[in-house]
C-alpha cells in the first residue's frame, strides 16, 4: 500500500454578474478551452483569498508575512523585542541580518539623502513569524557584541529560514532568488478556475448623480459622472491539491499538518477574490464540495468540461459530468480514491455517487482525521 496522501477538492460555484479577476484592462479574465471563451479565475487570486482567510482558522502566529520591506519589519520586531534600541539603530541591525543571511537588499526606488527609506529585498520574501522572532534575538544579541556583523555571520541564520515554516509558506513555498537552499517546496497546487460553458462579456452603463447640483433647479439634469463596468456571469469549476507527505515534511509535526490541511479546504472553498465586489456583491457560497483522498497521484477532472456544457440547468449537468469523469479516470488508470466526501446542494446531488455526503463542517473534520491517521501510520 503507498504511504502517499493527496487531498483533491473540486468545487463547482455559480456566480452571478461580477467582476472577480481583472485584466490590465479592467475586463474580467477569460481563457479559451474546449474551442470556446471560458469566464477565469486566476490562480493567484483565489490563493491570496485563500491566505487572507486562513486568519479565520488559524493563529496569527502559525502565519506568515510575505513583503519586499523586510529589513523594516524585522526592525519593528527588533524594538518590540528590545525598546531601547533606537529605529536607526534596528534598521541598521536588520540590514546586517539579511546580509548575514546571503539575501541581497538594497534601497528602494525613490531613495537619497533627503528622503532616505529602510532596503529592500528585490522580490517579495515570505517568512514566518517564528523566523522574524529568532532573527530579531539574534539580532538583539549581535547588537551587544564588538563586531556585530562577524557575531551575525556566525550565527548561522540560514538554518533559521530554513525551520519552523508557517502555514502559508507550508502550502504555497516560498522562493529566495539568491539562496535557492532556503527555497521551500509548495505542498499545495491550485488550478485557475474555469467556467464550465462559454461566456459573453457583458456590460453595465452607468450614471452618477452630483446631489448638490441637483438641488439646484437652475442646473441641467445631466449626471455628474458616466461610464461602463464590464461583467460576467458563470458556474465555474475549480480545482486544487495538497500533498500532506510533502506538507509534512514542510511543517515537521503530524498535528500542525492536519490543522494546516483542515485550514486549507476551509480557506480555499469558502473564500472569493475581491475584485469589484461593492459594485456586484456576488458573494455566493459553492453549489458543491468534493473531496478525495488518494494514495497515487493528483487528478484534475477538467476534462469533464472540454466539451462546454450547454444544457440546463447547468449545474445539475455539470455535476453529471463531473460524475462520469471521475468514474471513467479512476477505473481506467486505477486512481480510486481512499476516501471521499461530498457536499452538494439540490441541484448538485448527482454528486453523491462519488462519496459519502455529509455537511461542510464535517468534510472538513473528516478529512483532517483521515489524513493525521496516515501520516501517523506512515511513520
Amino acid at each position: 500500500m503507498s504511504n502517499r496522501t493527496i487531498i483533491d477538492i473540486y468545487v463547482l460555484q455559480t456566480v452571478p454578474p461580477s467582476n472577480l479577476n481583472r485584466d490590465d484592462t479592467g475586463s474580467p479574465k477569460t481563457a479559451i478551452y474546449g474551442g470556446v471563451r471560458r469566464a477565469r479565475v486566476s490562480s493567484q487570486a483565489w490563493k491570496r483569498a485563500a491566505r487572507i482567510a486562513f486568519s479565520q482558522w488559524l493563529d496569527q502566529s502559525a502565519l506568515g508575512m510575505r513583503t519586499k520591506r523586510v529589513v523594516e519589519l524585522l526592525a519593528e520586531h527588533i524594538r518590540t523585542k528590545s525598546p531601547e534600541i533606537a529605529e536607526d539603530r534596528a534598521l541598521e541591525l536588520g540590514r546586517l541580518v539579511f546580509d548575514a543571511a546571503g539575501i541581497k537588499v538594497t534601497a528602494p526606488r525613490g531613495a537619497g539623502k533627503e528622503t532616505p527609506k529602510p532596503e529592500e529585498s528585490g522580490y517579495l520574501l515570505f517568512l514566518s513569524r517564528r523566523q522574524l522572532d529568532q532573527l530579531a534575538e539574534a539580532a538583539i544579541s549581535a547588537n551587544g557584541a564588538d563586531d556585530p556583523k562577524a557575531a551575525l555571520k556566525a550565527a548561522g541564520l540560514k538554518k533559521v529560514l530554513d525551520a519552523e515554516h508557517s502555514v502559508d509558506i507550508a502550502l504555497f513555498g516560498r522562493m529566495v532568488a539568491e539562496a535557492t537552499d532556503l527555497n521551500v517546496d509548495a505542498a499545495a497546487q491550485v488550478a485557475h478556475a474555469l467556467s464550465v460553458h462559454p461566456v459573453e462579456s457583458e456590460f453595465d452603463f452607468y450614471t452618477a448623480v452630483d446631489d448638490h447640483k441637483q438641488r439646484d433647479e437652475a442646473e441641467d439634469a445631466g449626471a455628474g459622472m458616466i461610464g461602463t463596468v464590464e461583467f460576467n456571469s458563470s458556474t465555474l469549476y475549480r480545482y486544487a491539491t495538497v500533498d500532506a507527505n510533502r506538507l509534512l515534511e514542510n511543517l515537521g509535526q503530524v498535528e500542525a499538518t492536519g490543522a494546516a490541511v483542515e485550514a486549507f479546504v476551509n480557506a480555499f472553498v469558502l473564500s472569493m477574490p475581491t475584485g469589484k465586489q461593492n459594485t456586484f456583491a456576488n458573494r455566493t457560497l459553492p453549489d458543491a464540495v468534493v473531496v478525495a483522498i488518494r494514495d497515487s497521484q493528483p487528478v484534475n477532472l477538467v476534462g469533464a468540461f472540454e466539451d462546454a456544457v450547454t444544457d440546463v440547468p447547468r449545474l445539475a449537468a455539470a455535476s453529471e459530468r463531473l460524475v462520469d469523469q471521475a468514474k471513467s479516470v479512476d477505473r481506467n488508470f486505477g486512481t480510486t480514491p481512499i476516501s471521499t466526501w461530498v457536499t452538494t446542494t439540490r441541484a448538485t446531488a448527482s454528486l453523491a455517487a462519488l462519496g459519502e455526503t455529509v455537511t461542510f463542517g464535517e468534510l472538513v473534520r473528516a478529512v483532517g482525521s483521515t489524513v493525521r491517521e496516515r501520516l501517523m501510520g506512515a511513520r
